[in-house]
């Protein structure tokens, strides 16, 4: 699935500082006195608000689509094997494509990223759209599989503009945005696809709405956005006094590995982005091996569980494509109420993301596990609807721990990281999913299970080094 399946560093679980650290300028808003990061929203809802349109534009086009992939390869003639196998291959190049455009989007800037990868993933679902057999099937999953990553960097741009306090909040309004589009692109599908050529028109609306998407990011008000990030906020003020930039031009100008905080040159931006390379390798290898660990398991376990779930419930209870439609799009409306509740069990928990990490995976298992053992589609409709609730609250935990820990780096590094991982899962899935499937329709869903249960007991362990408030583990760093 290319959903997804978040944000950056501040400091700890209270507001950013105004007080620069050493080797750093203060920002324009410290020199002006203009207000603190969290009052961005309040002094122009435009910039968050654009950004919860784009998630919610861009999961609703993808959802119309990628529920009826199975169903499409499977007309095709593929087999579950082979069809596993295509679809590993969307895996393979997020795995490789995922940390290399996070980089890129902190070299390049966020504008010029977003719209190379809202345009790439809408060439490929119009290819998609004209795919009549395997081959051009994979060949669309190309460019989709290389530049799908909207949402990672919209939640990298997010975490620029917000303080680490504020930073799960915000991410878990957009994500319930963008589950909003999930809430309505299932039903869309659903319905357009028992048409005649309904797949084919199906696409064509999803590569239309990413036309859309890519038009407003070219219009967004590029030119209010102020970065507050330690990383990539804090130089706005020193470059535009040197340069005279307009705030536009600093925004895409700031993230530029060409200049420093002096104006001086420090090298091509190869030479950052092969450096940023380095960092990746050392975060894969750091204390933070069983964060990308249990975001990998858990990530195949709710893969697992959707990789069949149109083609399961017919097979298991008759149901249509176009009723499974309709209980994905309930299932999405209850993940979107889950990012509304956010906030209070955030607070609930006293900002232990671990802790409620590890409650929302521990759900998880019950309800997949539940799912896996049914024969009644009461019970299939009570597990997808707790499910959702639960990985949702996870997707944001699991982002905003993987923040939290390896704050230092940047907030696109970070995540690319991340979404590399899930990649792995996104070619590990398909694969057991195909063999599972010849199983039994059971059998993906069931391996999700036992994977969960894998997660929570690495959880377990790490709980002294991972738990506690954010501000009681830079203490003990």
């Amino acid at each position: 699935m290319e959903l997804g399946g978040r944000p950056g560093p501040g400091s700890a679980w209270g507001l950013t500082s105004a007080t620069p650290q050493p080797g750093q300028e203060p920002s324009n808003g410290a020199q002006a006195g203009t207000p603190a990061p969290g009052a961005l929203r309040g002094r122009d809802p435009r910039v968050l608000l654009g950004l919860y349109l784009v998630g919610f534009l861009d999961l609703f086009g993808v959802s119309m689509v990628v529920p009826l992939l199975s169903l499409h390869v499977k007309s095709l003639g593929a087999s579950p094997t082979v069809a596993g196998i295509v679809g590993s291959s969307y895996g393979i190049l997020q795995l490789f494509s995922s940390t290399l455009v996070g980089c890129w989007s902190d070299v390049t800037g966020r504008r010029t990223s977003l719209l190379v990868c809202i345009l790439s993933s809408a060439l490929g679902y119009l290819i998609l759209g004209a795919s009549t057999n395997v081959f051009l099937f994979a060949l669309a999953r190309v460019p989709v599989g290389i530049f799908k990553h909207t949402l990672s960097i919209s939640r990298a741009l997010l975490s620029d503009l917000v303080s680490e306090k504020e930073r799960p909040l915000v991410i878990g309004q957009f994500n319930t945005a963008s589950s909003v589009g999930f809430i309505l692109g299932p039903m869309v599908g659903g319905y357009l696809t028992e048409l005649d050529g309904g797949f084919y028109l199906t696409c064509f609306i999803c590569f239309s709405v990413f036309m859309l998407n890519a038009g407003l990011i070219w219009l967004f008000p590029w030119s209010d956005i102020k970065l507050n990030s330690p990383q990539n906020g804090l130089r706005l003020g020193k470059n535009r006094a040197l340069s005279g930039k307009t705030d536009d031009e600093v925004q895409e100008g700031s993230l530029n590995p060409r200049s420093t905080a002096h104006g001086e040159t420090s090298g091509l931006p190869w030479t950052e982005v092969l450096s940023t390379l380095r960092v990746i390798r050392t975060l894969l290898f750091s204390d933070m091996w069983d964060i990308f660990l249990v975001r990998l398991l858990m990530s195949v376990a709710v893969m697992l569980y959707h990789s069949n779930f149109v083609l399961a419930l017919e097979e298991r209870f008759g149901v249509s494509p176009k009723s499974t439609g309709y209980l994905i799009s309930y299932s999405s409306a209850l993940g979107a109420l889950a990012g509304f509740a956010l906030g209070p069990i955030l607070r609930l928990y006293g900002h232990d993301s671990h802790r409620l990490l590890l409650h929302s995976n521990t759900l998880t298992f019950l309800l997949l596990l539940l799912y896996s053992a049914t024969s009644t589609l009461v019970a299939v409709v009570l597990s997808s609807t707790l499910l959702a609730f639960s990985t949702a609250i996870g997707r944001t935990c699991i982002t905003d721990l993987q923040l939290t820990v390896g704050r230092a780096r940047t907030s696109g590094t970070l995540i690319g990281v991340g979404q590399s991982v899930t990649a792995v899962g996104r070619i590990v899935a398909p694969l057991l999913s195909g063999v599972a499937q010849e199983v039994s329709p059971c059998g993906p869903p069931s391996l999700g299970a036992a994977l969960a249960l894998v997660a929570i007991f690495i959880m377990s362990l790490n709980n002294p080094r991972c738990g506690g408030t954010g501000s009681d583990r830079l203490k003990s760093e």
